[in-house]
């Protein structure tokens, strides 16, 4: 299969871009009755969803103070018939279960639901956070209308932006009896597209500088500028940027506490660079995730569905650039996290206030069901195809193996 690696700007859904209805290209999918039962439920979900999308995006909550997102989504999975835990593992966790039968597997859905501050749901967690909804509830449908033993896990993961908030999660078992694990994420792309491009593995660092004041103006001598050994490491990662490889992103930020402009500062963060101000640095790694890892069994399976029934798939668009917290689940189990195309403006993508803006149109929501269903598609054929599953196990192996030698070649 080529996987072409350089994107195109001329092939970006613009937002007012008359752009046609999808078109699929027909292709044979796995069990098409079922794919039907799929799509007639998320069809008769569409105005629910949409409400509980643009409900979620006029109330953006921070990172682990998802706290009216939690409880709308919770409520709302009660009705659609699924047992909550509400609070689970973390303040604004929470698991939707729903069981039919015995002894079929398990598949797990996830919604993310923290917005970023000041530019509020600027990377559509409100799409994914209903995504997440409407792949659990389609798979239900189908496990009740042809009798299918199985289990789907739906859980709601506070604070992908910044506090990793599926890596507490997993290490508390909220993920251990899945066969698989699922969701997506908006991000500019091609109209009708679908990307199964990666993400990179992040890790970060936080220094705290320690100065001396001083009167800024009477005698500035006298003190030691936490500030400036801030200002100085920025700029030495600046420097840096030029000689980092094409796939490493590097960003930081500089704060203070208690600044005034007639006193210099004792106290700053960033990293690096404090003994050329003669500050002390307190140096500490504050968290991190690895990065995404698509499983190639299930990425097929997406991809010849959504190429079937809605457009195009890439490797080169979605969030391949950043990171996710989700990363951490396809280091533990099968998992996948395609990405989908939104119409957005120029300058317009992910983390901006115009993204935020593009997550509420008609078109991004229509782009949502569509992954929502093809999503579904791939989750009913983990609980109901034997050699589909030896298959997803298998990918999950090999990668295993391969991060392991990329690990000793570091």
């Amino acid at each position: 299969m080529s996987k072409p690696v350089k994107p195109n700007p001329a092939e970006i859904w613009r937002i007012g871009q008359d752009v046609g209805p999808e078109q699929g290209t027909g292709q044979p999918i796995y069990r098409p009755d079922l794919f039907e039962i799929i799509q007639s439920h998320v069809d008769s979900m569409e105005e629910s969803l949409k409400a509980l999308s643009l409900d979620i995006s006029d109330h953006p909550e921070l990172k682990f103070e998802e706290y009216r997102t939690h409880d709308v989504l919770t409520e709302y999975m009660e009705k659609q018939g699924f047992a909550v835990k509400r609070q689970y593992v973390l303040p604004t966790g929470w698991e939707a279960r729903f069981t039919h039968g015995t002894g079929g597997r398990t598949i797990g859905v996830n919604s993310e639901m923290d917005a970023l501050p000041g530019v509020g749901h600027a990377c559509g967690h409100n799409l994914i956070a209903i995504a997440g909804v409407g792949v659990a509830c389609a798979i239900k449908k189908v496990l009740v209308e042809k009798n299918i033993p199985g289990i789907v896990i739906l859980l709601g993961t506070p604070a992908e932006e910044g506090g990793h908030g599926k890596v507490p999660m997993l290490q508390a078992g909220a993920y251990k009896e899945m066969a698989a694990c699922l969701m997506c994420h908006p991000a500019p792309g091609p109209p009708h597209s679908g990307s199964l491009s990666a993400s990179l593995a992040l890790r970060q660092i936080e220094a705290e500088y320690h100065g001396r004041t001083a009167h800024a103006a009477l005698s500035p001598w006298e003190g030691k500028n936490a500030m400036d050994a801030a200002v100085s490491a920025y700029n030495n990662i600046s420097m840096l940027r030029q000689q980092l490889k094409p796939d490493n992103r590097v960003q930081g930020m500089i704060s203070g506490r208690d600044w005034a402009t007639n006193v210099i500062p004792d106290y700053s963060k960033l990293s690096a660079a404090g003994i050329a101000t003669g500050c002390e640095a307190d140096i500490k790694e504050t968290g991190g995730c690895y990065d995404l890892r698509q499983n190639d069994g299930l990425g097929d399976e997406f991809a010849n569905v959504f190429r079937s029934k809605y457009g195009p798939i890439d490797y080169i668009y979605g969030i391949r650039s950043a990171s996710t917290d989700f990363g951490d689940v396809t280091y533990a189990l099968p998992a996948l996290h395609p990405g989908f195309g939104i119409p957005t403006e120029v300058n317009g993508g992910n983390h901006t206030r115009a993204f935020a803006a593009a997550a509420r149109t008609p078109e991004a929501h229509r782009a949502t069901f569509n992954v929502t269903k093809a999503l579904a598609a791939v989750g009913i054929r983990v609980l109901t195809d034997d050699a589909f599953v030896e298959k997803i196990n298998k990918a999950f192996e090999e990668d295993r193996i391969a991060r392991e030698k990329e690990k000793e070649s570091i």
